[in-house]
């Protein structure tokens, strides 16, 4: 028996105990930081395999870690389990079909997540066992990814400071390793307050907070044509100060998303964003104030892991999936609109095309990017990039040109197709963890070219000391 063939027996002699768990967090489906139950149900599998779980890590109430054996290497499998809001959706069925209104559901695969990763440190662990391998195991049960940072407070915490590799993955439409930087992030809440008053009567007493909130808004705008392409800024209107218009509005509230490629980059352009909220308040004779919320680093891939996880994908191949999982793909591609349809075609070779043409599930693996490419958006796994050499890969859970974020993710989150697919991120993760653990040249490359891509930078959290997860 090989290798590839080895891991793969262990991970599938679990597969119905990973469906289950994968099944339960998806009915659960909670929320940022209030992710109680699904923390427990991965919290109680890693002890019954044997892990010692510590739970609350980093002052995160569902934050957990699981470590098996002791000693070098240390190799670290993150996990996620958190949904979002406004996603609820039926499982099996193909048309927008909630099961509550506005309720929750895991439009962003992680129920997938956190059991895939879950798999990889399993079998990570039997094999070490029976081949009697020196190291340590570790799962890290990693909340907020969608909102909060999570990782972000356990990397300021010192969770991941003698960790030598990390690994993850997440749910996607195609497979892929990961080899991408990101945009930093900080994430704040800006509160304006002014003083009430009769709009029609004596509008000259009052002080309008929304006011205030509409000419940062503007600012805004006009700031974007300064500041670096790859930069963004986003914003939610939380508390617009009341529904009379008769009244002068006296309290207004928004969060705000500001992106940067550099973490320096991003502490300018957000001092930027409060020099413009200070200007509206100043405009509007109300008060300002400011509380960062949140926040992470940019992602740093790493060559030397990826070149040999993206061997390991291509080795082991992508699941075939069955004629009933096809019928399914093809209705969830049918229900996707033509402009993600097309977006996505664009990214393909002629090849590809056709066999998407012929059945819309990417069963092929990319090779791994010769330079790295970049994300717009931000992930928590970066903070634990910039502590330790950091892989992650994608796997084809969803149908081809699915859209993160949206109900047709919830639909496909159970599907046995889906299951096969983060399995197949399990094996691919365990091969190359275990790699690394037989491998002390592998570690050092990895480890060397991390110190080279940060060329001195040390890390700093995104998150003020002062500010502590929430808890609900």
């Amino acid at each position: 028996m090989t290798f590839i063939d080895e891991i793969k027996r262990i991970i599938n002699e679990k597969r119905r105990t990973y469906q289950a768990l994968s099944e339960q967090v998806w009915d659960y489906a909670e929320l940022h930081f209030g992710e109680v139950k699904s923390a427990e149900l991965l919290s109680q599998a890693l002890a019954n395999e044997g892990f010692t779980v510590t739970r609350g890590v980093a002052g995160l109430k569902t934050g957990f870690i699981g470590s098996y054996g002791s000693g070098k290497p240390v190799i670290a499998f993150l996990g996620e389990f958190d949904a979002l809001a406004g996603l609820s959706q039926k499982k099996d069925r193909t048309v927008h079909d909630p099961i509550v209104a506005n309720g929750n559901g895991h439009g962003c695969g992680h129920n997938l997540l956190g059991v895939g990763s879950l798999a990889a440190a399993f079998a990570a662990k039997e094999y070490m066992i029976k081949h009697q391998l020196k190291g340590t195991v570790r799962y890290y049960g990693c909340p907020a990814e969608e909102s909060g940072n999570g990782k972000a407070y356990m990397a300021r915490e010192g969770c991941f400071n003698d960790v030598d590799a990390a690994f993850s993955w997440h749910p996607h439409s195609c497979n892929a390793v990961q080899h991408l930087s990101s945009n930093a992030v900080i994430e704040a809440r800006f509160t304006f307050k002014g003083v009430s008053a009769h709009a029609a009567a004596l509008p000259e007493l009052g002080r309008s907070a929304l006011d205030a909130l509409e000419l940062m808004n503007v600012g805004i705008n006009y700031l974007r044509e300064h500041m670096a392409d790859k930069a963004r800024i986003h914003y939610a209107v939380t508390n617009s100060g009341g529904v009379s218009p008769n009244v002068v509005q006296s309290i207004a509230e928004e969060r705000f998303l500001v992106r940067s490629p550099k973490p320096d980059e991003v502490k300018k352009l957000f001092e930027r964003v409060v020099n413009v909220a200070k200007g509206a308040a100043l405009m509007t004779d109300t008060k300002m104030s400011v509380q960062i919320e949140g926040g992470c680093c940019n992602l740093i891939p790493n060559t030397a892991l990826h070149k040999v996880m993206a061997a390991f994908m291509e080795e082991i191949g992508y699941p075939e999936p069955s004629a009933k999982d096809e019928a399914f793909i093809k209705a969830i591609y049918a229900s996707l609109g033509e402009p993600e349809k097309t977006f996505a075609m664009k990214q393909l070779n002629a090849q590809q095309k056709d066999k998407i043409g012929q059945a819309p599930l990417a069963d092929w693996v990319f090779p791994c990017p010769g330079h790295d490419l970049f994300m717009e958006g931000s992930t928590d796994v970066s903070d634990v990039s910039w502590n330790v050499p950091t892989a992650q890969c994608v796997t084809a859970t969803w149908a081809f040109a699915t859209v993160p974020h949206t109900w047709q993710v919830v639909a496909q989150g159970t599907q046995d197709y889906a299951l096969n697919a983060a399995l197949f991120a399990a094996e691919a993760m365990a091969c190359t963890a275990l790699k690394a653990v037989q491998d002390p040249d592998l570690l050092k490359e990895a480890k060397r070219e991390l110190k080279e891509r940060l060329a001195g930078d040390v890390y700093e959290c995104l998150i003020p000391s002062n500010v502590t997860p929430p808890t609900f």
